[in-house]
């Protein structure tokens, strides 16, 4: 797993990449944890390079829009594969998480 982030007009964007399953979950817990204890609460997480997600990645994602919840803040997510958005459907995640199939849309709603 790879998480690439980027910031523009207070949004951040981090590109997760590869499979986030219960080995890579820690590094993205920690990573994720970095950009909301900065003070970050626009968060756009883009999974378009993400094949795969365990139970142990869906609650790292669950603990993120907790806690920006909590700031008031907004957390999406854009650009899921087919086998990736099957999951958080199955899982009644996609009912959590305001999803975009393309980072475009994603950015309008941030801004809006």
């Amino acid at each position: 797993m790879q998480i690439n982030r980027k910031e523009q007009d207070g949004i951040v964007t981090l590109s997760v990449s590869g499979r986030l399953d219960a080995v890579s979950s820690v590094d993205a817990e920690k990573e994720f944890n970095e950009v909301l204890d900065a003070g970050h609460d626009m968060l756009l997480i883009d999974l378009s390079g993400l094949d795969y997600i365990s139970s142990a990645g869906l609650r790292v994602l669950l603990v993120v829009a907790k806690r920006i919840q909590q700031k008031g803040g907004r957390v999406t997510l854009a650009g899921m594969v087919a086998g990736v958005k099957e999951v958080f459907e199955i899982s009644g995640f996609s009912s959590i998480f305001k999803i975009f199939d393309s980072i475009d849309d994603a950015n309008v709603f941030m801004r809006e």
